[in-house]
């Protein structure tokens, strides 16, 4: 049998055997054997960070990554920026009848070796399987379990001050046109890859040099400009971007001008941006730069005063235009 049927589903003989000849075999540690109804982990002392994220990513597989390695990072980041050290993940997935098992176990495969890249446990799981034409293929949904060993860490509004930094990990806008390249609607030959990666690690290098991190951020699905523009509501602090310090690759810009996409609004999934304070900027560039993700980071804007909180960008003819939250979906499905 090589395609995915209801009897997967149904909690019997099928159910058993799929959990133990894939997910038992490959998310294989200590806890998730314990096969019980709940995992029982250790006890964890600290702070304890909390996430949850659903995937449903068209295509499954796609330059750079796939839906199983996507839901790891995902994860992963999102603990990561809130100061916390990422431990344990949950998975559940809800498979479409007639799903191909082989392409099942290379997307369990990749969130192996993701999870062992980020060093997190996957420790308890849930699969459903819904009638052909339900869902699209695959839906994954996760829960992440960090820890937060220094609570002076954890985002206040009023950490953020004049003159602070603002610095990003590389180029932006890889994920999103990555996966626009590759919808069945638009056949192109493009060499873009998804940034897809886990910035555990990343964002570790980032708190041992600096005790001056005023916040970070992973701006995924609405870009750059969204995830700034919300710590500007948060903080009540305007930010003013420079445009010519922004990286974006060149083939990137050129398809989101192809497409009548703004990068700024456009999906990442392996960047990290984060407020710094001008002391201690310089010197958390360069840790980033000598991270294999964080090559290309750059300081582009900074925390300005103003009367009232907005986030602006210092064009390259030099204009100062007003960015808001974006209206309306801009590429659905990415992540």
């Amino acid at each position: 049998m090589d395609k995915i049927t209801l009897a997967h589903g149904s909690g019997g003989e099928e159910t058993h055997k799929l959990i133990e000849s894939l997910f038992y075999k490959h998310f294989d540690n200590d806890i998730l054997l314990q096969k019980n109804d709940s995992s029982v982990v250790d006890r964890i002392s600290g702070n304890i960070a909390i996430t949850t994220d659903s995937f449903v990513v068209n295509p499954i597989f796609f330059p750079g990554g796939d839906i199983g390695k996507l839901s790891i990072c995902g994860t992963v980041n999102d603990l990561s920026v809130s100061y916390a050290k990422p431990l344990y993940i949950t998975v559940g997935f809800i498979i479409e009848e007639g799903f191909s098992i082989n392409a099942l176990e290379e997307i369990v495969k990749s969130m192996k070796k993701t999870a062992n890249y980020a060093n997190v446990k996957i420790v308890a799981g849930d699969t459903k399987v819904v009638e052909k034409g339900k869902c699209d293929k695959i839906y994954i949904n996760t829960t992440g379990i960090g820890l937060i060993k220094d609570k002076s860490h954890i985002m206040s509004k009023n950490n953020i001050k004049e003159g602070d930094k603002i610095i990003i990990s590389g180029t932006i806008a890889d994920h999103g046109i990555s996966i626009m390249t590759k919808r069945e609607f638009f056949e192109v030959d493009s060499e873009i890859k998804s940034d897809c990666a886990c910035l555990n690690h990343l964002a570790n290098d980032i708190l041992k040099v600096s005790k001056n991190i005023k916040i970070m951020r992973d701006p995924t699905r609405g870009g750059l400009a969204n995830t700034l523009k919300e710590i500007v509501n948060l903080s009540n602090k305007s930010i003013l971007l420079n445009e010519k310090d922004i990286p974006i690759k060149e083939d990137v810009q050129n398809f989101c001008e192809m497409l009548g996409l703004d990068p700024l609004y456009t999906a990442n999934e392996g960047k990290l941006v984060c407020i710094v304070s001008k002391e201690d900027a310089d010197k958390v560039v360069e840790v980033m730069q000598e991270n294999g993700l964080g090559k290309q980071s750059k300081i582009i804007g900074e925390v300005i005063y103003d009367t009232k909180p907005n986030l602006y960008i210092k064009t390259e003819l030099g204009a100062i235009k007003t960015l808001q939250m974006a209206q309306g979906e801009n590429l659905p499905r990415i992540c």
